[in-house]
């Protein structure tokens, strides 16, 4: 199986097929996605109740918020592996509905090595990370530890600018440096993760084919993060002023009732934002990869008799 270099404005086409999709099966894609979402507040959920509970200083919130990105990576790879999969059968014209996102966790599933291919990610991330932070970071985390102290004693108010101490003079390279990184390892996720999802290939050869498919596009995948930066700033603008007129006038009736008019609105739109978001993801490994497989055919069994083993 090879990836293959596709056009500079593939980009915008994959945006454009994100909005789209969920035309074939609406209540399966939007169904599928409204789990998604509540799934993925699990892991916070149980952070905000352990730091409430134990109350750690610095250094323990950090640690609590590593546990809980790890639980989420956990929880959540076989999620988006069935969300993916629902996708391709909606556009294959393959009978799907929601519970389909459940399929990797039933008997014959393959859970982990999905869960394999997110914490390998992860791995990655933590590597480079801690090289930039070796490099670039000189006094970060002490630059952290002290900003994160002065949050705690505001106790969730605001903090005085004069007390927070200056940024370290390395900050704005690692910023730099890091976003770059994080683009390039984003297309790796996307492109390597729906291998393991759709390609049914081995963990490692699906981060091979995530490295050499996003060095290949890179064009494409730059011009789409500068578009999705550049449409956020007016469409946030917009959702805010929705919502502000929204609140007020039901503020004007009841406080709560603002805030129960908002609520189902921020729903639905981080529904969409899941909808679109994985979209693009499935369009880009489709464009990249996917012409390999025959269209209408559901994806190659993994390589493992033992579909629970993790394989490296």
């Amino acid at each position: 199986m090879t990836t293959h270099a596709t056009g500079p404005l593939a980009g915008l086409t994959w945006l454009k097929r994100g909005f789209n999709l969920g035309r074939h099966n609406a209540r399966a894609v939007f169904g599928a996605a409204a789990i998604l979402m509540m799934v993925a507040t699990l892991p916070s959920i149980a952070q905000l109740l352990v730091l409430s509970v134990l109350q750690p200083d610095a250094n323990g919130a950090m640690a609590v918020g590593a546990a809980a990105q790890l639980l989420s990576i956990v929880l959540l790879s076989p999620f988006i592996g069935g969300f993916l999969r629902l996708i391709d059968d909606t556009e294959n014209a393959r009978p799907a509905s929601a519970s389909d996102v459940f399929k990797p966790f039933r008997q014959g599933g393959d859970a982990g090595r999905l869960i394999g291919f997110g914490l390998l990610m992860t791995l990655y991330y933590v590597i480079i990370g801690v090289a930039l932070l070796t490099v670039f970071g000189d006094g970060l985390l002490e630059w952290l530890n002290k900003v994160m102290t002065l949050q705690q004693a505001a106790g969730g108010g605001r903090i005085d600018p004069s007390q927070v101490p200056d940024a370290p003079d390395g900050l704005g390279s690692l910023l730099g440096l890091g976003s770059i990184l994080f683009l390039f390892l984003s297309g790796v996720y996307a492109i390597g993760f729906a291998q393991v999802a759709l390609g049914g290939r081995p963990v490692r050869l699906a981060m091979a084919d995530g490295v050499v498919g996003t060095a290949k596009n890179l064009l494409p995948i730059l011009l789409l993060a500068v578009v999705i930066v550049l449409a956020s700033i007016p469409v946030g603008l917009v959702l805010a002023a929705v919502f502000g007129i929204v609140g007020l006038i039901g503020g004007f009736i009841h406080p709560a009732l603002g805030a129960a008019l908002i609520l189902p609105l921020y729903l639905a739109l981080m529904v969409v934002l899941y909808v679109v978001m994985f979209g693009v993801m499935y369009y880009m490994w489709r464009d990249v990869c996917g012409p390999s497989q025959t269209q209408g055919a559901g994806p190659p069994p993994p390589p493992s008799s033992n579909h629970h083993q993790i394989e490296l």
